[in-house]
């Protein structure tokens, strides 16, 4: 009798050092890995876009190409610290069987071609809870990979707390 290996569908997880990004994270190991113990029908993918240092610093002002190399660090000194809080966080849940990656650019797009990359079947973000004026000068990540991702986006709202 031959053994047929079904391939597991893939849910990718964006992440950034805000709460909201572990929560989701969190959520997502909760709802779709804890309770299959060590055989989970998914594959996790768990994905940390790297802001580019220009993209921090910007393009103006004098001594801006300086500070570059001094942002950079920075940022990869934060980027190593969400891996290490998303391991953690997945090894607690007894989820071990992760595939983390850090890319550089803007979380949009990585999160998109994360997405196409690993054929996933679900995006998760987390929601910031921006206002509507933060969110039309910022732009969304979540509101952008919900109308661009070729899979279904889910978005996790940590609940508030009432007061």
């Amino acid at each position: 009798m031959a053994t047929t290996t079904v391939e597991k569908k893939v849910i990718v997880v964006g992440i950034d050092d805000s709460e909201h990004s572990f929560y989701a994270l969190e959520w997502t190991l909760d709802h779709f890995f804890a309770a299959f113990a060590s055989n989970p029908p998914f594959q996790l993918v768990v994905v940390h876009a790297k802001p580019t240092p220009t993209s921090v610093v910007g393009l103006g002002g004098p001594g801006a190409f300086d500070v570059i190399p001094y942002v950079d660090i920075d940022l990869k000194k934060i980027a190593a610290r969400v891996i290490e809080k998303a391991k953690e966080l997945c090894t607690n849940k007894s989820v071990n069987n992760v595939v983390v990656e850090v890319v550089e650019g803007d979380a949009r797009n990585v999160l998109c071609e994360a997405v196409e990359k690993h054929h996933a079947s679900i995006l998760v973000v987390g929601s910031h809870g921006y206002g509507a004026i933060k969110r039309a000068v910022l732009g969304s990540v979540s509101d952008y990979c919900a109308h661009h991702a070729h899979c279904s986006v889910m978005i996790v709202k940590k609940p508030k707390i009432k007061h």
